[in-house]
């Protein structure tokens, strides 16, 4: 069988099957051309393991279970240390366990104008431009929801919105008579009349709209594709041309070789395995003769608090039903959206949440008082009930010193440092300025003190621009310098926006997979 996909020399080569690989694949196999997906973990129906623990740390248990092999090397405002978080390494990616939340960015997010000016001057490609891939990645992805009242965004292929729960509709009543303006979140799913709300973890059937489920399979069910899992892609082979790909499987050392072949292992995967694959034509690195490969690394802050329904209402289950864009953009400021998690705080986050309080108040040196603490929330929920846990994506800005690094003895771990630029800082407090005052008329507690990184979402390693003294890739994501290399995974972003990346990273892949079947039509 292996020596099937050996002898064959493919128009398309996709490394990765996330949101990003899986969407490429399936607009390149839909268009009649032949396509070869790549995963480094398994292809998991999703009928076993549906909860994982990914704080496991036997590698081949980490890979059988479709995550990372191995924990995050970090290195943040200099102190070392392991995340434990998750990163995918199975068909669909990461995406097999995200919450399936896809919003569209705001104009502003790409565009630079005087009203509101970009911090890196603008992407190379406009919003209008993306408009009809936003359009085509809400179509495929079969997301539900409602425009944003405040206007400004069409979403002409959103199915309609769904039914909210009793809570839900409390809550978005209470916010409207705050003054503010809550629409159903953008969820990506078909959510069946026994919907089992897998947000968070991989979903047992294909209802969930991930990577594999809306990328991969629908591209398999072309003809024209293949899928090879527990393929790791340890090398790739080029000059100014990539000429094969080396890859291992079971023990088993073998290359393959294509037409063109697309880069999209993540914004960690993607720049490390461009820094290993060294050579005489690039010592530093694929694409890497500005040193600009891996770095400009960003992700989004997280500011989580838990808000408590009016009139009485009680939480009976999590969902996961509203999002606000009143702080998005707000005196100047790039902020971000503001979104239900799907979770219910119950004794734990609560305490959590108190204990913070009193470690930042005056009587934090009454260490015995601390204790007391473990009976309020016992007081507190059977009068309030669960409330609803919200967080707001503040958007992260580039910055060169940002970075991923590679082990050369261990090849197959991610690596990164980060430092947590004042600007940030400054920025953060301003919008937890801002939500306390947006939500001054509901009881609130806010969860994290200390700046909290969402390091689901990397991006921006390999960004795209039209000089490659300053990028990595060219406006369409082919590498500068190598003709048949083209990335399309958060690598791209040359900014992280102030929304969830996904939709985002998906409608670049359907504009790339375009580029390439206009190539491979050519001849």
């Amino acid at each position: 069988m292996l020596d099937d996909f050996i002898s064959r020399d493919w128009d398309v080569i996709v490394i990765g099957t996330g949101i990003g690989g899986g969407s490429t694949a399936r607009r390149i196999a839909e268009a009649g051309h032949s396509v070869l997906m790549l995963d480094k973990g398994p292809d998991l129906d999703g009928s076993n393991g549906v909860e994982v623990e990914t704080g496991a740390t036997d590698p081949a248990d980490r890979l059988n279970e479709g995550i990372w092999p191995y924990p995050l090397e970090a290195r943040i405002d200099g102190r070392d240390s392991q995340l434990f978080g998750m990163v995918g390494a199975c068909v669909g990616g990461t995406s097999t366990f995200y919450a399936a939340t896809l919003e569209r960015p705001e104009p502003h997010d790409l565009d630079d104008s005087s009203e509101r000016p970009h911090p890196t001057g603008g992407w190379p490609v406009s919003y209008d431009e993306m408009r009809g891939y936003f359009d085509l990645a809400e179509k495929n992805f079969r997301i539900s929801g409602e425009v944003d009242p405040l206007g400004g965004i069409d979403a002409p292929e959103l199915r309609p919105a769904r039914r909210v729960t009793p809570v839900d509709a409390s809550l978005r009543a209470s916010f409207s008579k705050a003054g503010l303006n809550p629409y159903q979140t953008h969820l990506a799913a078909e959510f069946p009349p026994d919907c089992q709300q897998c947000f968070g973890r991989r979903c047992p059937r294909p209802c969930k709209m991930d990577g594999r489920s809306a990328g991969v399979l629908p591209a398999l069910k072309t003809g024209h594709a293949h899928l090879l899992d527990r393929c790791n892609v340890t090398r790739i082979d080029a000059g100014e041309r990539v000429n094969q790909i080396i890859c291992d499987r079971d023990g088993e050392s073998f290359s393959l070789t294509a037409r063109h072949y697309v880069l999209a292992a993540g914004g960690l995967g993607s720049p490390s395995l461009m820094l290993k694959s060294r050579n005489e034509a690039w010592p530093d690195g694929l694409g890497n003769r500005s040193d600009q490969v891996g770095r400009n690394l960003m992700f989004h802050l997280s500011e989580m608090l838990a808000i408590w329904p009016g009139n009485g209402t009680r939480s009976r289950s999590p969902s996961r039903a509203i999002s606000l864009r009143d702080l998005y953009h707000k005196d100047g400021q790039r902020f971000g959206l503001i979104q239900s998690m799907g979770i219910d705080a119950g004794y734990g986050e609560v305490l959590y949440a108190l204990n913070e309080m009193f470690d930042r108040s005056a009587l934090r040196k009454l260490r015995p008082l601390r204790h007391v603490l473990r009976a309020l929330p016992y007081g507190i929920l059977p009068v309030l009930g669960p409330a609803k846990i919200f967080v707001g994506v503040l958007e992260d800005l580039p910055y060169a010193e940002n970075r991923v690094l590679i082990d050369p003895t261990h090849p197959d771990k991610l690596k990164f440092e980060y430092h947590i630029h004042d600007e940030l800082k400054e920025r953060r407090t301003a919008f937890r300025r801002e939500m306390k005052q947006a939500f001054r008329k509901h009881r609130r507690i806010f969860f994290n003190h200390m700046p909290n990184l969402n390091f689901a979402h990397p991006c921006g390693t390999l960004r795209f621009g039209n000089d490659p003294r300053n990028s990595v890739l060219d406006r369409n994501c082919r590498v500068h310098g190598i003709d048949n290399l083209t990335v399309a995974d958060s690598s791209f972003m040359p900014t992280s926006n102030g929304c969830n990346p996904s939709l985002t990273i998906a409608a670049n892949a359907y504009r790339v997979a375009d580029t390439l079947i206009a190539e491979l039509k050519a001849g």
